[in-house]
């Protein structure tokens, strides 16, 4: 009889225990593979999975290596996407615009957690849809100018700083590069992903009413010919000529004052160059407006409009994006917390290059005119022509009025048709 009893307290068990796997929900994530997969997977861990034990919430991460884009694509097609998937603010309204995102909006309203106005705002725009939010941002970066304090303080001038102009880094640049022969004053990319922000600080819009584009506007064109007049004067090089694929690697060389890059740039010199005395500041603002422009890279996390969990996918988002979680992602210098709450972060008051600089970056993103790093439905390929433009001007093959010229006839007939 003790042995009955047993067996059916046996299988009671095994049918409870299986009722409770039943039970659970699956929330599947999709996001970057390679060096990505082990930051979200230790979110996940830290973060997301103990805050779920009691509510019966599972979750799988299903990193893709390659092309990301196109897989998400092909699989939210097909029904077969994650419930919470990556979205890169530079494809990511072309996502949204075909009704495959999930709006938030409803969600925000009844979490305890995320607040729509905790969002840095140019987040939120980067985001916004026909007036609804689709994406939450775990994180972003911003452009600031990246300097070699040592060049500064052989040539005896005073570093860049947040009240700088065009007009005053250019004289300081001056006089750094005529202290050493082998001194050079900025790293110029030959692209609009980093001249496009003095284009902002003009108050240049890349799109008009009527949804062109003007690049022989005047705005546009001060910015562009101030940028590539530095090439023109000594004071910049592209980072290709030494042999440098990026302004990171070209201010890691030791003999280059400045470059523009984001955050992504501090764990690269901290391996790469660990010698190098550095500061960061805020873009210089245009002499005409007195206004700073900055870009917006970031990815968010938004939910599959046909996910049978959506509410699940969105108790996941909230974790994934909760101040603990960003304040790690922070103090391990991945990237900069998207929310306002953030900002007074003790970690920014850190006496170490790497939190001055993040904190000045966290800066950039709510400062002047600041516009998301997307161009509509054109993606990267409305950049080409400006691209191919600054190339020419800076190697000498055109002049400024000629290449911007054939870049508006590029995109008019090309691009934009």
């Amino acid at each position: 009889m003790k042995k009955i009893t047993i067996f059916v307290l046996a299988v009671f068990l095994i049918i409870s225990a299986s009722s409770l796997a039943f039970a659970e929900t699956e929330v599947r994530i999709s996001g970057f593979g390679g060096l990505d997969q082990n930051i979200v997977e230790e979110l996940i861990a830290n973060f997301v999975k103990p805050e779920l034990e009691d509510e019966e919430i599972s979750v799988t991460y299903e990193p893709i290596a390659d092309n990301y884009q196109s897989v998400l694509l092909n699989s939210l097609s097909a029904g077969t996407a994650a419930d919470l998937f990556y979205m890169d603010i530079f494809w990511a309204q072309n996502v949204i615009s075909k009704g495959l995102v999930e709006p938030l909006d409803s969600y925000l309203k009844e979490s305890d957690m995320l607040a729509k106005d905790d969002i840095i705002d140019s987040l939120v725009e980067g985001f916004t849809y026909e007036g609804k939010l689709y994406g939450i941002p775990k994180d972003f970066n911003s452009l600031a100018l990246f300097y070699n304090k040592d060049l500064f303080d052989v040539a005896g001038v005073e570093y860049p700083n947040k009240d700088d102009t065009w007009k005053t880094l250019e004289e300081k640049l001056t006089k750094v590069t005529a202290a050493d022969d082998d001194f050079v004053g900025m790293a110029l990319q030959p692209e609009f992903a980093r001249m496009g922000a003095f284009t902002y600080a003009n108050k240049w819009e890349k799109f008009d009413a009527e949804g062109n584009t003007n690049l022989l506007d005047e705005k546009f064109k001060d910015a562009f010919a101030w940028y590539t007049g530095l090439k023109e004067k000594g004071l910049g090089i592209m980072p290709a000529d030494m042999g440098k694929g990026w302004g990171g690697g070209a201010l890691a060389n030791g003999n280059v004052a400045t470059c523009i890059e984001g955050a992504w740039i501090l764990g690269f010199l901290r391996d790469q160059a660990p010698n190098l005395q550095y500061g960061a500041t805020l873009l210089p603002k245009s002499p005409s407006t007195n206004e700073r422009g900055n870009f917006i890279f970031t990815v968010a996390w938004g939910i599959n409009k046909e996910s049978k969990n959506k509410d699940e996918a969105f108790r996941v988002l909230e974790l994934l994006t909760s101040k603990k979680a960003q304040q790690w992602v922070l103090e391990r210098g991945l990237a900069i917390p998207s929310r306002k709450s953030l900002a007074n972060n003790p970690y920014f008051e850190k006496d170490s290059a790497e939190a001055k600089a993040n904190k000045v970056v966290f800066e950039g993103a709510s400062v002047g005119n600041v516009k998301p790093f997307s161009f509509g439905d054109y993606g990267g390929a409305w950049m080409e022509p400006i691209n191919t433009a600054l190339n020419e001007v800076m190697s000498g093959q055109a002049t400024v009025e000629e290449a911007l010229k054939q870049a508006q006839k590029r995109l008019d007939q090309d691009i934009m048709k």
